[in-house]
C-alpha cells in the first residue's frame, strides 16, 4: 500500500488552507472563527456519531486501549524529564518547555479520524474515536499541569468544559445503553461530520507559522522527536507486547505517528506563554506527519 498516496488527500487540504489563509482575503481572523466552530460543534459531532455507530465492545478494545494509554504516558514521562537530562537541559528554557511538553504527546484529532478508515478499514473511525475519548483527557491535563504551576489558572473547569470531551463521553454513554442516531437524522450527522473533517483539516493549515521554528532549536527537536519517531516506536513495541490484531495495529500506529494538536499554540497563548514558539512547533510537526505516518504505517507495521 502506498502510504503517501493514502495521506495526500489529507495534507492536501492542509495546504489548501495555509495557501487561501495567506494569499487571499480569508486570512486568520476568518479561519479563527472556523476553528471555533468545528472545535465546538461540528467535531464533538462527528465524535458522538463515530462513537455510537457500531457496537462498542470495551473487553475487546481493552488491548488497544491501554497500548494508546501507556504510548501516550510514555511520551508524556519523556517530555516532562527534558529540562533534567544532563546533555541537553542546560539548553533549555524552562517556561518554554512548560508550553512546549505538550507537543511531545498530544495529537491532531481532526487528521486522526480523516484517516482512520482508510488505515484501519470499517472498524477504524470506532477504534480512534475511543482512542480520543480516553486519551484526550488524560493529555489534557498533562498539558495544561506544568503551565499551570506558572500562571494562576484552574484548569478543572476548562478540562469539564472541553467539548471532545464532552461529546465522547456522551457517545460512550449512548452507545452503551445500546442508543442508536435514527435513520432520518443520520444523513444531516454525517454530512456535519464530513465537514467537520475537511474544515479542519483546512483550519490546522491556516494555522501554520514558519517565523518561529529558529527559536529554542534543542528544544524543538526533542519535543518533536518524542512525538514523530519515539511514540511510533513504542507503539509498535506495544502492539507486538499485547498481541493487537491487525486493525487494531494500524489504528495505534497513525494515532502515535499524529502531528500535534493544532490547538496547542492557543492553550500556550491563552495562558500566557509564549504561543508564537509553540505554533512554530505544530506548523512543523505537521509537516513531519508527511513523514512519520508513512513511517509508522508502512516501516513499522
Amino acid at each position: 500500500m502506498n502510504f503517501a498516496q493514502l495521506l495526500f488527500p489529507d495534507f492536501s487540504l492542509i495546504l489548501c488552507g495555509w495557501l487561501v489563509c495567506r494569499y487571499t482575503a480569508l486570512n486568520r481572523t476568518v479561519w479563527e472563527q472556523v476553528e471555533a466552530l468545528v472545535y465546538y460543534f461540528l467535531f464533538p459531532v462527528l465524535l458522538f456519531q463515530s462513537i455510537v455507530r457500531s457496537p462498542l465492545d470495551l473487553g475487546a478494545a481493552s488491548s488497544l486501549i491501554a497500548a494508546g494509554l501507556l504510548t501516550g504516558l510514555v511520551g508524556i514521562a519523556l517530555a516532562y524529564s527534558l529540562p533534567h537530562l544532563p546533555w541537553i537541559g542546560r539548553h533549555i528554557d524552562r517556561r518554554d518547555h512548560a508550553a512546549s511538553a505538550q507537543v511531545a504527546f498530544r495529537f491532531n484529532s481532526f487528521i486522526a479520524l480523516a484517516l482512520a478508515d482508510r488505515v484501519a478499514g470499517p472498524q477504524g473511525p470506532l477504534m480512534v474515536a475511543v482512542l480520543i475519548g480516553v486519551c484526550v483527557p488524560v493529555f489534557n491535563v498533562a498539558a495544561v499541569w506544568p503551565m499551570a504551576r506558572h500562571a494562576k489558572t484552574g484548569f478543572g473547569k476548562a478540562l469539564l468544559r472541553n467539548p471532545l470531551i464532552i461529546g465522547t463521553a456522551c457517545g460512550l454513554a449512548a452507545n452503551l445503553l445500546g442508543f442508536a442516531i435514527p435513520p432520518w437524522l443520520e444523513p444531516t450527522v454525517s454530512r456535519i461530520g464530513a465537514a467537520s473533517l475537511a474544515l479542519g483539516l483546512m483550519a490546522a493549515g491556516a494555522g501554520m507559522q514558519f517565523a518561529r521554528l529558529a527559536q529554542g532549536k534543542v528544544l524543538a527537536v526533542a519535543v518533536l522527536a518524542i512525538r514523530h519517531l519515539f511514540s511510533p516506536i513504542i507503539a509498535w513495541g506495544l502492539a507486538r507486547a499485547l498481541r493487537l490484531d491487525p486493525a487494531q495495529t494500524a489504528a495505534l500506529l497513525a494515532f502515535s505517528a499524529l502531528p500535534t494538536a493544532s490547538s496547542a499554540y492557543v492553550l500556550a497563548a491563552r495562558m500566557g506563554y509564549n504561543g508564537a514558539y509553540v505554533a512554530g512547533l505544530v506548523t512543523l510537526s505537521t509537516l513531519l506527519g508527511v513523514v512519520s505516518l508513512p513511517f509508522a504505517l508502512g516501516l513499522l507495521r
